[in-house]
C-alpha cells in the first residue's frame, strides 16, 4: 500500500466512524460474514434481516422461514447473538476459548415460532487493562478477529480498544518537540503497557522499537474497524497527566508530581491538572487519536489506579477530576469519561465517602459512567449511593494475573446481575461486564456471566448446567452433569479466598506452605473435589471425547495435582525437620516427579503450553533484536514480573507444560540439593545465600531463548487416565 493510499484509507476509516454512533444500525454483509466464519459449511442455511434501529436497547429475532433460518437484529451484535442463541439453544453447540463443539446435525433443526429477545442492559463491557498483556500481548490479527466474533456472539458492544496507544503518544509528543531518543526511557515493553498506560511505570521491558509502534497501529485500525461495523462501541483511552520524565527539561516550568507504584519500579511524573498544558495536552491526544482511529466518544481515565492523590481534601479532588473531563470536553464535546472503579476497592482506607462523592459529583451524570470493576466480589455499588447516581455497569472480575486454577462464584453471579437490576437503590445500572485480568482459562463461569445479556432474572443453575454439559460434551451423559454439580460445590463456590487458590508448585522454594503470590488455601476441601475427577474419568472411560471435555478433563486431573502437591510439600518437610535423610530424599523425589507429570499431562492440550506464548511473542520481531526482546518480556510477565528483586515474582504464574519443566521444577530441585547437603554435612541450609542464587538463577532464565514445543503431545484421556492410576489411591489415603 502506498503513503497515499494508506492515508486514503485512514481518512475514510474516520469519517465512517467519526460519529457518536447512538443508533449502530445492522452492516449485513459483516453479519454475513461473521456467520461464515464461524460455521462457514452451514452459513447459507442463514438469512440476515434488518430490525429498527431506533430500538432503545439492542434486541434480536430468530424465526424458520422458506427454509432458511432467519436472523434479525437491529445490529450486527445483535445479529451475531442471535446465531449462537440458536446454536447453543437448539443445535447444542458451544464456542469458548477452552474448547468448541461446532458439531451440527445435518439438518438444521426448525423453529416452530419466532424467537425475541431484548436486552435490559445498554452496556455490556468487556476487557481489563490487564487483559491486554496478560492474555493478549502477542495477539495478531487472526486471533483478534476471532476474540471479536466470540464478543459479537456473545452480546458483548464496548470493548476496551487500546492496542495501538503508544503509536498516538509518539506522534503527539514528536509534533510538541520530543525526539526518540526523549522518548526511549517512556514506553515499556509490549508486556507491559497496561501498566505504563495506567501511569505505574516507564519504560520497563523497552526499549519499544519503532516496528511495534506501527503495526499495532495497523492493527487498531483493523480491531476498532471490526468492531463498529458490526455495532460496537469501543471505549478508547484519554489522558490521565502521565508524562515522560524528558517534561521536566521541556517544560522546567510545568507542575509535575513524582509518583511510585511501590512494587520495584522508579518514579513516573505527573502533569498537575491545575497546570494549563494538563487540558493542552489531553485535547492534543485525543484529537491525535481521532485522526487516526475515529471515536464513539466513550474515554477510558484512571488517574488514581493504585497510586493515591496528593491529599484528601474532597475540594482538592473535585476540583482535579473536573479539569481532567474539561481536558476530554475541550477535544470532543461530547465525550463520555469511563472510569473504572478499581481504586474504591483497592484502597478504601483512603476513598471513603466524602472522597468518592467529592470525585464522582464533579462530573455531570451523562458525561461519566462508572465500571463496579468486581461486583462479584465486593459491590462498591452498595457502599457509594450507587455511585451517586451515575450511570454504571456491574462486572465480573474472577481472574487476577492469568494464574491457572478453577475458580469462581457460580451461584453469586447466577444471580448478582439480575438482582442488582431489579433493586431500586442500584438506581442508574446501565450494564453488564467482564473485567477478568487474564481469559482463556475457567470458560463456564465466562459462558455463565453472558447468560444475563438477555435475561432479567437470576439464571436458574441447576437447569443451565445439564445444557452447558450436553453443549459442551455433545451426550446426556448424567455422569457429567452430576460432575458439575460437584465442582460448583467446591471449585465454583466462590467461598473463603478472593480469587483462585495457586499450587505450591508455583511458588519460590520454601519451608511455608505459601508465599506472597502463592496462595494456596482452598475454598473446599480437596476430598470432596475428588468425586468431579472420578466422575470425568468415568465418562472418558464411556467414550466422551469432545474438545471442551478433553480440556476439562485435564484441567481437573490439572487441580487434583496441583492439590496434592501441598501434602506432598508436608511430607518432605516433616522427612527434612526429623532429619531422616532417606525419607527427606524420597518425599521430594515424589514431589519432583508430581510437576512433570503435571508437565506431560498439560503438554496434550495447547491451552496449557509454554511454547505458544513464546513463540507468538518472538514472531512480532523483525530482527534478533527484537525477537529477543519480545521473548524476554512474555518470559519475565509470567515469572518474575519485573527485575530479579520483583516484589511481584509469581503474581502471574502459570501452570504449563515447559514452563513447570523448565522453570519451576529446576528451582525446587536446586533447593532440594540444598537440603540434601544441609542433611549430610549436619548444618543448618544457608536460606540467604540460596535466596540470591535462585534470584540470580531466574533472571537469567528470563534473559535466555528456547524453542519450546508448539504442538501438543500425547492423548489427553491416556494421560489422565495413567495419572489417576498412579494417584487416586494415595489421595485417599491424603484425604481420609
Amino acid at each position: 500500500m502506498t503513503r497515499l493510499t494508506h492515508q486514503i484509507f485512514l481518512l475514510v476509516i474516520v469519517v465512517l466512524f467519526s460519529s457518536h454512533y447512538a443508533v449502530a444500525q445492522l452492516n449485513k454483509q459483516e453479519a454475513l460474514a461473521l456467520i461464515s466464519r464461524v460455521i462457514p459449511k452451514q452459513a447459507y442455511n442463514f438469512e440476515v434481516k434488518s430490525l429498527p434501529s431506533t430500538a432503545p436497547k439492542d434486541l434480536f429475532e430468530i424465526e424458520s422461514k422458506n427454509q432458511k433460518i432467519v436472523l434479525s437484529g437491529n445490529n450486527g451484535v445483535a445479529v451475531a447473538s442471535a446465531l449462537y442463541y440458536y446454536l447453543t439453544e437448539y443445535c447444542h453447540c458451544q464456542i469458548t476459548w477452552n474448547g468448541t463443539n461446532l458439531d451440527l446435525p445435518t439438518t438444521l433443526p426448525k423453529l416452530s415460532a419466532k424467537i425475541t429477545k431484548k436486552t435490559p442492559y445498554q452496556y455490556r463491557y468487556y476487557l481489563n487493562y490487564c487483559t491486554f498483556n496478560y492474555s493478549m500481548s502477542w495477539w495478531n490479527w487472526e486471533r483478534w478477529q476471532k476474540e471479536i466474533d466470540w464478543m459479537a456472539m456473545h452480546g458483548i458492544n464496548m470493548p476496551l480498544a487500546i492496542t495501538g496507544e503508544e503509536y498516538t503518544w509518539r506522534e503527539v509528543y514528536n509534533e510538541m518537540g520530543f525526539s526518540d531518543a526523549d522518548l526511549k526511557d517512556f514506553f515499556s515493553g509490549p508486556a507491559y503497557f497496561s501498566w505504563f498506560w495506567m501511569g505505574n511505570l516507564d519504560g520497563w521491558g523497552g526499549p519499544l522499537p519503532l516496528s511495534w509502534m506501527k503495526s499495532h497501529k495497523d492493527l487498531q485500525v483493523k480491531i476498532l474497524s471490526r468492531e463498529r461495523a458490526l455495532g460496537m462501541k469501543p471505549v478508547l483511552p484519554a489522558f490521565t497527566g502521565h508524562v515522560p520524565s524528558a517534561f521536566k527539561k521541556k517544560y522546567p516550568q510545568a507542575k509535575l508530581k513524582a509518583t511510585n507504584w511501590t512494587n520495584g519500579f522508579g518514579d513516573t511524573y505527573i502533569l498537575d491538572a491545575e497546570d494549563p498544558l494538563f487540558a493542552e495536552l489531553g485535547k492534543k491526544f485525543i484529537k491525535k487519536q481521532t485522526q487516526l482511529f475515529g471515536t464513539n466518544h466513550l474515554y477510558s481515565a484512571d488517574t488514581f489506579n493504585e497510586n493515591e492523590p496528593p491529599t484528601d481534601e474532597p475540594a482538592f479532588l473535585s476540583k482535579l477530576t473536573a479539569k481532567i473531563y474539561d481536558g476530554m470536553k475541550q477535544a470532543d464535546p461530547e465525550a463520555i469519561w469511563v472510569m473504572q472503579g478499581w481504586l474504591f476497592y483497592s484502597d478504601r482506607k483512603f476513598w471513603k465517602a466524602p472522597q468518592i462523592e467529592a470525585l464522582l459529583n464533579a462530573v455531570p451524570d451523562d458525561k461519566m459512567l462508572l465500571l463496579d470493576l468486581a461486583t462479584e466480589i465486593e459491590p462498591v455499588w452498595k457502599r457509594t449511593n450507587a455511585f451517586h447516581g451515575k450511570p454504571w455497569i456491574w462486572n465480573m472480575l474472577n481472574n487476577f494475573g492469568g494464574n491457572v486454577n478453577l475458580f469462581g462464584r457460580m451461584d453469586g453471579v447466577a444471580s448478582g446481575p439480575a438482582v442488582a437490576l431489579n433493586d431500586p437503590n442500584s438506581k442508574n445500572l446501565q450494564g453488564i461486564g467482564l473485567t477478568m485480568e487474564a481469559i482463556e482459562q475457567n470458560p463456564v463461569i465466562y459462558e455463565l456471566m453472558m447468560q444475563h445479556t438477555w435475561q432479567d432474572t437470576p439464571v436458574e443453575l441447576n437447569d443451565w448446567l445439564v445444557k452447558y454439559a450436553k453443549n459442551r460434551y455433545k451426550t446426556d451423559d448424567k455422569t457429567l452433569v452430576d460432575a458439575w454439580q460437584v465442582l460448583r460445590q467446591t471449585a465454583y463456590n466462590g467461598k473463603d479466598i478472593r480469587d483462585g487458590a495457586e499450587s505450591i508448585v508455583t511458588g519460590r522454594p520454601t519451608f511455608d506452605s505459601t508465599t506472597v503470590w502463592t496462595r494456596t488455601k482452598l475454598n473446599y476441601p480437596p476430598k470432596d473435589f475428588l468425586k468431579a475427577w472420578d466422575l470425568f474419568v468415568q465418562a472418558s472411560q464411556h467414550g466422551v471425547d469432545s474438545d471442551g471435555f478433553q480440556y476439562d478433563l485435564v484441567d481437573i486431573t490439572r487441580q487434583v495435582l496441583a492439590n496434592y502437591a501441598l501434602v506432598l510439600q508436608k511430607k518432605w518437610k516433616n522427612s527434612y525437620k526429623a532429619k531422616d535423610e532417606a525419607q527427606f530424599k524420597k518425599d521430594a523425589q515424589a514431589f519432583i516427579d508430581l510437576i512433570a507429570d503435571m508437565d506431560e499431562l498439560l503438554a496434550t492440550r495447547k491451552d496449557f503450553m509454554l511454547g505458544p506464548w513464546i513463540n507468538s511473542a518472538r514472531s512480532w520481531g523483525n530482527t534478533s533484536e527484537e525477537k529477543a526482546l519480545y521473548e524476554q518480556n512474555a518470559r519475565d510477565i509470567i515469572t518474575l514480573w519485573g527485575d530479579a528483586n520483583s516484589p511481584l515474582h509469581e503474581y502471574a504464574n502459570r501452570q504449563w507444560s515447559g514452563l513447570l519443566n523448565d522453570f519451576y521444577k529446576p528451582r525446587w530441585q536446586m533447593f532440594f540439593t540444598e537440603l540434601n547437603q544441609s542433611l549430610a554435612t549436619k548444618k543448618e541450609p544457608d536460606l540467604t545465600n540460596f535466596g540470591n542464587t535462585i534470584r540470580e538463577w531466574e533472571w537469567n532464565w528470563v534473559k535466555a531463548h528456547k524453542d519450546f514445543p508448539v504442538v501438543p503431545k500425547g492423548n489427553s484421556h491416556s494421560l489422565a487416565l495413567k495419572m489417576y492410576k498412579k494417584y487416586r489411591d494415595a489421595l485417599t489415603v491424603a484425604y481420609p
